[in-house]
């Protein structure tokens, strides 16, 4: 099993159970990005982990690939 396929199973768990808490979507995305964050902090410089926060935001739109990518 990959990390991502391993990751996208424990972030489905916790949406669901969160869910059944009644906690908000958006609550648990910004609570696990905190944590995220922190898991980095704890190996990885500040520039670091901004610049990859940085990257993650400036290619979020689904619609537009990355400028390293070609036709």
């Amino acid at each position: 099993m990959s990390a991502t396929e391993i990751a996208a199973r424990h972030f489905s768990a916790a949406l669901a159970e969160a869910a059944g808490a009644g906690h908000a979507t958006d609550s648990v995305c910004r609570a696990l990005l905190g944590l995220l964050v922190t898991k980095y902090l704890e190996s990885r410089p500040v520039a670091d982990v901004q610049s990859e926060l940085h990257f993650v935001a400036d290619n979020c739109d689904p619609a537009t690939d990355f400028m390293f990518m070609r036709p």
